[in-house]
């Protein structure tokens, strides 16, 4: 009989990978953008985001820092708050960008191109 793999450990095994980070946040932002979701659950894909990207390359005061700094801004409004979510994934390694919305049409990833927002 296989065993299973408790989630939470297998998802922050699989959010170590940069690329696989930045696709679990999009996918959050476009399901958002579609109404297909609830606004707060995109607050949790940043702490696990960060739990396997900042979290190992932080001390323990760093982390705590960093997290409070996520808190803070997701609970500001107007454009600050695109701002300095942009540098809070920044320090992960990660970028907020912007890509043209292909509408019905499927196109692949690598035919989209991404425009940088901000890079800190």
């Amino acid at each position: 009989m296989v065993k299973s793999v408790p989630y939470h450990p297998f998802l922050i095994e699989q959010l170590k990978d940069s690329v696989y980070a930045a696709g679990y946040l999009a996918l959050f932002l476009n399901e958002q953008e579609e109404g297909d979701l609830d606004i707060g659950i995109f607050p949790s894909a940043l702490k696990e985001v960060f739990e396997a990207l900042g979290e190992p390359n932080m001390s323990t005061d760093e982390a705590k820092l960093h997290l409070e700094k996520l808190d803070g801004l997701l609970s500001q409004n107007g454009m600050a708050t695109i701002y300095a979510l942009a540098n809070w994934l920044n320090t992960l390694g990660l970028q907020l960008t912007v890509a043209v919305d292909a509408g019905d049409e499927e196109i692949s990833a690598s035919a989209v191109e991404l425009v940088e927002v901000a890079k800190v």
